[in-house]
């Protein structure tokens, strides 16, 4: 089904393994349209409720492959027609998205752990805002994401001087959930990711809906759309389950509807 990547899905969480090792998984345009494709075959499928993206080998991604680029390139051009639709399909899949960080993410593969819902992080991984060392500006939704992770100064420092963030640090300022070592590391992201799938997925939807929606809504707007939110979820099976769980002190078996 995939050329670029590895797809699969277990126990309910949806796997993308981005799959160049030997280019450290940089970006072509065919990545990009099958990553795509693989989030769209997420949305579709309701027994899927996590999606973990990772890397194989030794990296998350190094960004754009920097041989399908030359100085004929529309820079604009290119990102509207394969990176822009990636980074929407992310942002409006209304399940948990994790970026198993498992070792560099520089360029537009630090922009995709940026847009992810959660980053787990290997204690070999590392960030890089690596496009100004080529005279960019970073991209693909990068600009939106990292002030809002680790504020304006912090961003512009990471944006501007370009300069390798280790996973300890990343933690530090707020950048990643958590970082474990590389041994346990593929287990505790399972566990991450499995410990997603099992929450009322309806509600964790919601929550990543509305997230984004405060982002551009004052007070009042946000009181009125948690109230529809929190109608939404009253209605759900899940939440049904929830207060049954809760009154028979027994811990809550949710089905994601």
């Amino acid at each position: 089904m995939f050329e670029t990547i590895e797809y699969q899905v277990e126990n309910h969480v949806a796997w993308i393994t981005l799959n160049r090792p030997d280019k450290l998984n940089a970006f072509t345009e065919t990545m990009n349209r099958e990553v795509t494709k693989a989030l769209k075959l997420i949305r579709k499928d309701d027994d899927i409720r996590c999606v973990v993206i990772t890397g194989s080998g030794r990296a998350f991604s190094a960004g754009e492959d920097l041989a399908g680029v030359n100085e004929e390139t529309d820079h604009a051009e290119f990102l509207r027609k394969r990176y822009n639709p990636m980074i929407r399909e992310m942002a409006a899949l209304e399940k948990p998205i994790v970026a198993a960080v498992n070792g560099v993410a520089a360029g537009a593969g630090m922009s995709v752990a940026l847009a992810s819902d959660f980053r787990i992080a290997s204690e070999k991984a590392s960030f890089v805002e690596a496009f100004i060392h080529i005279g960019l500006v970073p991209d693909s939704g990068n600009l939106f994401y990292l002030p809002r992770l680790v504020g304006h100064a912090k961003a512009m420092e990471l944006a501007v001087l370009g300069e390798k963030i280790k996973a300890a640090e990343a933690k530090e300022i707020g950048l990643v959930t958590a970082v474990y070592p590389e041994g346990s590391y593929h287990d505790e992201v399972k566990q991450f990711a499995e410990r997603l799938a099992s929450m009322p997925t309806k509600a964790v939807g919601l929550i990543k809906r509305y997230l984004y929606k405060s982002w551009d809504h004052d007070l009042n707007d946000m009181l009125e759309y948690e109230a529809y939110a929190q109608r939404t979820a009253g209605l759900t099976k899940d939440h049904k389950e929830g207060m049954t769980a809760f009154f028979a002190k027994r811990t809550p078996e949710y089905s994601g509807k």
